[in-house]
C-alpha cells in the first residue's frame, strides 16, 4: 500500500487465500519454505518444492491418522473393560458409523463396506482441510483447486476401475455405449455410437463437479470474511464512527464464521456424499 493511498483490498484477499512459498505467521514471523531445483521430465519442467498448502495438506493427513489413531485405541481399551463407549471415542465412533452405513453402504450398495474407508478419508480429510482454513495464520487446502481437482481425480479412477472390475468389460463398455431395450438393428447401433461422446463427457463432468464445487465454497467464504474485514480499513477512519463500523464489521464476521463453520462440515458430508453415490452408479447395470 502506498503512502497516502487506501488499503488494497483485492490484494489483502488474495495474499491470505492464494498459496504461497512462506507461511506468515505476522505478526510474530514468517516462515520462508524451502526452494528446491526445477525437475525437469522431458519437455516438461516442474517444480516440486513444498507451498504453504502442501504444509497444511500434511497438517489435514496427520490429523486424520491421530483422529483414527487416538479413537480405536481409546475404544479398544473400553471394550477391553466392557465398558460402553463414551466421550471423544463414542463421539468417533458415531461419526464413523454413519459415514460407513447412511453414506457408502446407502448409496453404493451390498458392495458399500468395501469402499467406506475410501469414502470415510475422503470425509475426515475434506473435513480438516476445510476447517484449518478458519483457524488464525491457517489455510483451506481445499481452497485451491489442484488440490480438490486431485481429490476428484482420486474418485474418477476408483469410480471407473472399479465399474471395470464389478460390471466386466462387455458391462463396462454398456456405460460408453448404451443399449435402449426395445431398440435393434441398425438403429440400437447408430444410438448407442451417437451416445458414446455425451456418456464419456459424462463420466468427466462428475469430477469437474466435484472439484469446482469444493474448490468454489471455501474459496467464496474465505473471500467473504476477508472482504468484511477490510470494511474496517476502508471506513474506520471517518471521525466519529470508528466504534461502530469495527464493531458491526465483527459482528458480521463472526457470523460468517459460524457459517463458515457449518459449510466446512457440510462440503465433506457432500463430496463424501457424491463419491459414494458414483461408486454406485458404476457398480450396476445401465
Amino acid at each position: 500500500m502506498m503512502l497516502g493511498q487506501g488499503p488494497d483490498i483485492g490484494e489483502m484477499v488474495l495474499h491470505h487465500t492464494a498459496d504461497a512459498w512462506t507461511i506468515d505467521l505476522e505478526p510474530i514471523t514468517t516462515i520462508h519454505l524451502p526452494r528446491w531445483a526445477d525437475t525437469h521430465l522431458g519437455p516438461l519442467t516442474m517444480n516440486l518444492s513444498p507451498t504453504k498448502h502442501v504444509v497444511y495438506l500434511i497438517v489435514a493427513a496427520v490429523l486424520v491418522f491421530l483422529t483414527m489413531y487416538l479413537a480405536g485405541r481409546s475404544l479398544r481399551r473400553q471394550r477391553a473393560g466392557e465398558n460402553a463407549p463414551k466421550g471423544f471415542a463414542a463421539a468417533m465412533e458415531g461419526m464413523v458409523l454413519f459415514v460407513r452405513n447412511d453414506i457408502a453402504i446407502a448409496n453404493i450398495g451390498e458392495n458399500g463396506a468395501k469402499f467406506a474407508p475410501l469414502i470415510m478419508a475422503l470425509f475426515f480429510f475434506v473435513l480438516y482441510s476445510n476447517l484449518l482454513g478458519l483457524l488464525p495464520w491457517g489455510a483451506s487446502p481445499t481452497g485451491n483447486l489442484a488440490v480438490t481437482g486431485a481429490l476428484a481425480i482420486l474418485v474418477f479412477l476408483t469410480v471407473e476401475i472399479a465399474g471395470m472390475f464389478k460390471l466386466g468389460p462387455k458391462g463396462y463398455m454398456a456405460t460408453i455405449f448404451p443399449h435402449v431395450p426395445g431398440m435393434h438393428g441398425p438403429g440400437a447401433v447408430a444410438f448407442s455410437v451417437f451416445m458414446a461422446p455425451i456418456e464419456i463427457l459424462g463420466k468427466l463432468v462428475k469430477p469437474f463437479a466435484l472439484a469446482v464445487r469444493l474448490f468454489g465454497n471455501m474459496t467464496a467464504g474465505h473471500f467473504v470474511i476477508l472482504s468484511l474485514f477490510g470494511i474496517i480499513f476502508l471506513f474506520g477512519d471517518i471521525k466519529g464512527w470508528n466504534w461502530a463500523i469495527g464493531g458491526m464489521t465483527a459482528a458480521l464476521v463472526v457470523g460468517v464464521m459460524m457459517l463458515e463453520l457449518i459449510v466446512a462440515f457440510l462440503q465433506a458430508y457432500v463430496f463424501a456424499l457424491l463419491s459414494a453415490v458414483f461408486i454406485g452408479l458404476m457398480q450396476h447395470e445401465h
